[in-house]
């Protein structure tokens, strides 16, 4: 960040002076003006006490700074072409949307994007305030291999078809309408009907590393449970979407139940994970592609297998990970399509690639 001068608000289309209430009543933010290659972009903050802006996982926490002594907080920062960003501020212990950033995810972050950073069609703008719609149909699973007791919602997208198997499925839920996207997505004949399933997990680390209890229990019984709802669902033709953990657990799914799983989305695969990766003080820093990889080796034939790879371009210790098992997924015949998000780990920036991946693999 650098200190910005009298005339910076200006510059990003905020005349007027900083604190007063026709300043405020006009106070618009983030906003974007030219930098080079990338972009300076402009976060405001009305309040009494300091605090910082917090991204997802782009940036370390930024000190908002405070213009003279009036009730304005700012930071100016250099962001690069191309970025979708999730973000929040951080006050004490109090964490919040940005009041005057129409574009929320959640209660509690909203979302940030440079100008040149693509359009994401289906997915509505909805501020902090939003209600996002929640599937009139749920179970309550009660596993016996996973314990505990969970609720997964139950959506059919166009009056149902394919089972689409959203892991971390409260994020999408609650933080991200994917059930309004896909309604948008299918209505527009961008995807044929789908049923969506969304699938909360309370363990992310235990459950989606490369274990085999989460996808037997997934296949003797949640599908069977999904089956009984009435809603229909075309259990042959599974497609699996996951991110970061969950891109993991479903690319494993697919290597080690094949019958179960031959349809892979994922974004932002955890592929460095190894059974010790996750207690070490550099988790990345292991072998390239990890566990996931090592097993690829071993599979001469995946000629049954469509999955498309997605990750963040700004997510420089991810993509070689990423890029090796991409190339020996392709190897060994899979049916590969290989895309970059704008994005850094965030699932701000997946939300198009998880709906575009999905129809390509029921294409």
């Amino acid at each position: 960040m650098r200190l910005v001068g009298d005339d910076t608000f200006a510059a990003f289309g905020l005349p007027g002076a900083p604190g007063t209430e026709a300043f405020w009543a006009s106070a618009r933010t983030p906003a974007s003006i030219p930098d080079g290659e990338g972009w300076v972009t402009l976060f405001l903050r009305r309040g009494a006490e300091p605090a910082n802006l917090g991204f997802e996982s782009w940036s370390e926490p930024i000190p908002l700074c405070r213009w003279g002594d009036t009730d304005c907080w700012y930071a100016e920062v250099r962001m690069p072409a191309r970025l979708r960003v999730t973000y929040q501020f951080l006050a004490g212990d109090a964490a919040y949307a940005d009041p005057l950033n129409p574009i929320g995810a959640g209660g509690d972050r909203s979302i940030a994007a440079t100008p040149d950073a693509p359009a994401q069609p289906h997915w509505p703008d909805l501020g902090a305030d939003g209600i996002l719609p929640v599937p009139r149909t749920r179970i309550r699973w009660n596993s016996a291999r996973l314990g505990g007791r969970r609720t997964v919602r139950v959506h059919p997208a166009g009056g149902g078809g394919p089972v689409v198997l959203l892991l971390d499925g409260d994020d999408w839920l609650y933080l991200h309408p994917a059930m309004t996207a896909f309604d948008s997505a299918v209505a527009s004949g961008e995807m044929p009907p789908v049923t969506l399933v969304f699938l909360p997990t309370t363990d992310r680390e235990g459950e989606f590393g490369c274990r085999p209890e989460l996808w037997e229990a997934i296949r003797d019984e949640l599908l069977p449970l999904v089956a009984e709802t009435g809603v229909p669902a075309d259990r042959d033709r599974l497609v699996v979407a996951g991110q970061s953990l969950g891109g993991l657990s479903a690319l494993y799914a697919a290597l080690e139940f094949p019958d179960l799983v031959s349809r892979v989305a994922c974004q932002s695969g955890s592929f460095w994970w190894t059974p010790d990766a996750l207690g070490l003080t550099e988790p990345l820093g292991g072998p390239v592609g990890g566990t996931v990889a090592a097993r690829l080796r071993e599979r001469p034939d995946l000629s049954g297998l469509r999955v498309a790879f997605d990750v963040g371009e700004h997510e420089t210790r991810m993509l070689p990970h990423c890029e090796l098992t991409e190339t020996l997924a392709e190897r060994a015949r899979a049916t590969v399509r290989v895309s970059r998000s704008p994005s850094g780990h965030d699932r701000a920036g997946w939300r198009h690639a998880l709906l575009r991946d999905v129809a390509w693999a029921l294409a």
